[in-house]
């Protein structure tokens, strides 16, 4: 009867978790569908714009190397709830910004407070899943998680025209209050017995690491610099088009209307999610490693997005949509670092360690945002064509991605998963 308790207590904890998760990606990828909204009512230069897009990416980035120690020591479920406020509190001032100031400021705070989301979600699932579990589990919630994406792409531009883009955000503003109030009742952060102490020795189980030392370790291993590299493309690439600049580029570029801009970044987030929910069967049964699942896609991941220098916009609309779909489920094989970096760390670091990756992951977002509008903003001042400072713009993140997945070609396989199927 207990074990039956705890698992379904297991599928309430990820319930109310992925709710949460699904509006930290509404808040990274909404700004694409109501760029050009926000460009027209705050008088936003793309440089502008994208120093906007991008500083949510940067403070979230660097708020992660204090919360690794702060998710290991006081637990997932009180740093969620507390930076929950804090990103209902920027919502809500971002709303009834006026400025760019004022939005520029809304975004370092929800950014400060949806960085801890998913990594502190990812620390109570190693207490309460196995490692085995571990990659299926991570998968999913990044599956559900894209729901906020879907959200943030044809049906946030359906809400913008029937509401507009204030009244839109001012109601995500308060679902955030609601369910951070939820994660703070309802989540605990691990079971009676935890999960990993049949995957430790007793005297691990108890051992304390402490925060230098934990930092030591992340940062002393010579293929963590290599995941964090490729992370800092992957996720590069996929904000590049996702997150900014794939929503001005299909209606500047593309000609496309807000409305097919909407449904052409759906069937990315779309793509991602169907990617995610087999990705895990795909490393296991195909490839037989995390690694070597990573790499195949985001080689193809680097395939699909040459299709930016000039092809896209010449593909007819059912094509143009394909494209768009197999670049999510490329994609997907990002989320292939959370179960690597799982591998490669004691459980009672992996907040730590979790975080210290994903610094990487969102500085990869932040900086590639933020230079591809310098770039567009450069480009166009010196007479080239809005289309080619775009193709000029896309080629940054591109050539970056095909030399990260070159040197993680090197990197040592961790996985573990040949011998398990079940």
């Amino acid at each position: 009867m207990q074990k039956k308790r705890l698992h379904n207590y297991r599928w309430l904890l990820f319930g109310i978790l992925a709710m949460m998760y699904i509006l930290v990606y509404f808040y990274r990828v909404s700004l694409a569908v109501v760029a050009g909204d926000i460009s027209r009512e705050l008088h936003l230069t793309p440089q502008e714009l994208g120093t906007l897009s991008g500083i949510l990416f940067y403070v979230y980035a660097a708020a992660q190397l204090p919360l690794g120690p702060l998710i290991d020591r006081l637990g997932g479920r009180l740093i969620i709830s507390s930076f929950g406020i804090i990103t209902a509190l920027g919502g809500l001032l971002f709303a009834q910004a006026a400025t760019l100031q004022d939005a520029i400021i809304a975004r370092m705070l929800i950014g400060i407070g949806t960085a801890s989301t998913l990594m502190a979600t990812f620390s109570i699932f190693s207490h309460w899943y196995s490692k085995i579990e571990f990659g299926r589990i991570t998968s999913l919630m990044i599956a559900v998680g894209n729901l906020g994406n879907l959200s943030a792409t044809a049906p946030l531009a359906l809400a913008v025209a029937y509401f507009g883009w204030r009244d839109s955000f001012l109601a995500i503003g308060w679902a955030q209050l609601i369910i951070t109030m939820i994660v703070l009742l309802f989540v605990r952060n691990r079971p009676p017995q935890s999960q990993h102490e049949t995957e430790t020795t007793p005297a691990e189980q108890h051992q304390t690491i402490g925060v230098m030392e934990a930092w030591r370790r992340v940062y002393g291993l010579r293929d963590f610099w290599m995941l964090a590299l490729l992370a800092f493309c992957w996720y590069g690439n996929y904000m590049a088009v996702q997150g900014l600049w794939g929503g001005p580029y299909l209606m500047n570029i593309a000609g496309l209307s807000r409305e097919h801009t909407g449904n052409m970044l759906m069937l990315t987030s779309i793509g991602f999610i169907a990617g995610s929910l087999v990705i895990d069967a795909v490393a296991r049964r195909l490839f037989c490693s995390y690694q070597k699942t990573m790499l195949f896609g985001q080689l193809l991941l680097f395939l699909l997005m040459c299709s930016f220098l000039g092809i896209a916009e010449r593909l007819p609309l059912p094509l143009l949509g394909l494209l768009f779909f197999t670049i999510g489920l490329a994609v997907s094989s990002g989320v292939m670092i959370y179960p690597i970096i799982r591998s490669m760390y004691p459980v009672q670091i992996v907040g730590t360690a979790l975080t210290s990756l994903n610094f990487f992951v969102l500085m990869g977002a932040a900086v590639t945002q933020h230079a591809m509008g310098i770039a567009i903003s450069v480009f166009s001042m010196n007479g080239t064509s809005q289309a080619d400072a775009f193709h000029q713009a896309f080629m940054m993140p591109i050539a970056a991605l095909l030399l990260a997945a070159i040197i993680f070609h090197f990197a040592k396989d961790y996985s573990d998963i040949g011998r398990h199927t079940s």
